[in-house]
């Protein structure tokens, strides 16, 4: 079972732009350029990098996606109370 995972994300206001970014990432463009171009999270300056974090470290909704994931995947968009995520997952422990 999966205890940690290092992943990186990307926050936008709306669902439709973050279709658009999660179009974008998964048809070619990099991941951490997007972030650091649109992201409105302050991990933005990291190409979005969040680290590593265990379990309930983040809102329920990011969290449930991000284990769910494979490494080297990108989720679909996400819907928190802080917006719309695109989150991708470098590793898992």
């Amino acid at each position: 079972m999966v205890s940690k995972v290092h992943a990186s994300h990307i926050l936008v206001k709306t669902e439709e732009e973050a279709k658009i970014l999660y179009f974008d990432v998964t048809h070619g463009k990099d991941f951490a350029q997007v972030a650091m171009d649109k992201s409105q999270c302050p991990s933005k300056k990291n190409g979005g990098d969040l680290g590593w974090f265990g379990r309930n470290q983040m809102v329920k909704e990011f969290e449930t996606a991000a284990f769910a994931t494979q490494p080297g995947m990108v989720t679909k968009p996400v819907k928190t109370q802080f917006g719309w995520h695109i989150i991708k997952v470098h590793e898992t422990q």
